[in-house]
């Protein structure tokens, strides 16, 4: 032990604030605050909750003094281990506050929700482009068809079709100007 927590007479300290005396209370406080800070601050690893914590703890020690026994350890090792099971309690607390914070932003975020009208407006989208092909050019209907609609790259496009990939990507693109100007005429 520490030779300035020998020199403390913490017993008689501790008999005095059990008995209500706020000097005796204001003197342990000044004599242990830096280090039960400390403490704290080690497990929780943040200087504001380590120093909210230990005033937790000299109100802990207010109303527990009279439960000190001094058999089981000096008033500082007391002190301490208070200091250390609150830092502890703290942490868990924080974490078990984010993993609810997690878990309620997962569920909230992750319910399934009712797609029926954005099923209905990619149907009805669908539609209106297929209604439109009609008015696209055979060789680029079939390009569009293959490419769009059936999951071909423009390279077997080209070659089901008989026709080098440059042609296909020329018809693809003039096909989707024409599309998007009726589309947009429509609208």
């Amino acid at each position: 032990m520490a030779t300035w927590a020998r020199e403390i007479d913490g017993t008689a300290l501790l008999g005095k604030i059990a008995a209500g005396d706020d000097a005796a209370m204001r003197q342990l406080h000044r004599l242990l605050w830096d280090y039960v800070v400390g403490v704290i601050e080690w497990t929780v690893q943040d200087r504001s909750q380590a120093e909210e914590v230990a005033q937790e703890v000299f109100i802990e020690v207010w109303r527990t003094a009279a439960r000190y026994r001094p058999e089981r350890g000096s008033v500082v090792t007391w002190v301490l281990t208070l200091a250390r099971r609150r830092a502890i309690d703290r942490v868990r607390s924080t974490e078990a506050s984010r993993r609810r914070e997690a878990r309620y932003l997962n569920e909230v975020f992750s319910r399934p929700y009712d797609n029926v009208v954005e099923e209905l407006l990619a149907a009805w989208e669908h539609q209106q482009v297929r209604l439109h092909l009609d008015g696209l050019s055979g060789l680029q209907q079939q390009a569009v068809e293959l490419v769009y609609y059936r999951g071909h790259t423009s390279g077997e496009a080209a070659q089901l079709l008989g026709v080098p990939r440059a042609t296909v990507k020329t018809r693809l693109r003039d096909a989707l100007i024409r599309l998007r100007r009726q589309l947009a005429e429509d609208s």
